[in-house]
């Protein structure tokens, strides 16, 4: 896997439905939602939380989960063994697969809300 498996999750990198009403009980005059679906599978657990980092690196070989940041506040990194790297930053939101090999690197204080799920 490389930089290129990572996946910032935007309309224009997911795939675009619109999820059926069944089981919804609409209570305004209208609704509407769409969904931009950038990833998926199969999971038996998961975790997620807050989380607070200072600036540092770790590499991680591999990565032990399917995991979706959202960064609140800060800048970090992912960099892949062969020195492809992308940075995000506050307000940005990611997807790194299950088996990236990699380094994280924060780059300033950073928070985020994270969400891990193991297959």
């Amino acid at each position: 896997m490389s930089i290129s498996d990572i996946v910032r999750l935007t309309p224009q990198n997911g795939r675009t439905t619109v999820p059926p009403l069944d089981g919804y009980q609409v209570l305004s005059e209208r609704w509407e939602e769409t969904e931009y679906l950038a990833y998926g599978g199969p999971a038996r657990e998961y975790s997620g939380g807050y989380w607070t980092g200072e600036p540092g690196a770790v590499r991680i070989d591999p990565w032990p989960y399917d995991e979706i940041c959202v960064l609140l506040s800060g800048r970090v990194a992912v960099a892949d063994l062969d020195g492809g790297r992308a940075e995000f930053g506050a307000g940005e939101a990611f997807f790194i697969p299950r088996g990236f090999a990699g380094d994280w690197v924060t780059i300033e204080p950073t928070s985020k809300i994270f969400v891990a799920v193991t297959r």
